[in-house]
């Protein structure tokens, strides 16, 4: 089913990442909560694991490897497990991520983290020009 509203807040979250407006980021973020609660956060975080991993992925177990992932910062450790959830598509997983982040107090840094990712990957699949066509 099509949901306009999360659509129009994973545009506005991609457009203020692809912009480096980090508090733009946090604001369509904070939207969507506003909208739909934490569940709408999360619902943003999952479609933007969807522009990340991508759609051309076979179905199977994953396990995605992130050499010296142990040793990175939290947000980069918590989007490398989020995008692992998505890629073995385990919302049990990426639920129990997202509620960790907030207990932890790092749930925005997480976001912003996660959105840049998928603006990098967008721009590399891309060619670099960060449009889709």
């Amino acid at each position: 089913m099509f949901d306009a509203a999360l659509f129009d807040d994973v545009a506005l979250v991609l457009r203020s990442a692809l912009a480096g407006d980090g508090d733009g980021v946090v604001n369509a973020f904070n939207k969507a909560t506003t909208r739909a609660g934490v569940v709408g956060a999360y619902e943003v975080a999952w479609s933007l694991a969807g522009a990340t991993v991508g759609d051309d992925i076979a179905l199977g177990p994953w396990r995605l490897d992130f050499p010296g992932i142990e040793e990175a910062a939290y947000d980069k450790r918590w989007v490398a497990r989020f995008l692992s959830a998505y890629a073995n598509a385990d919302e049990a997983i990426a639920e129990a991520l997202f509620g960790a982040a907030i207990a932890d107090g790092k749930l925005p840094q997480c976001l912003l983290t996660l959105a840049g990712s998928a603006i990098a990957t967008i721009r590399h699949r891309d060619g670099g020009s960060g449009a889709r066509s």
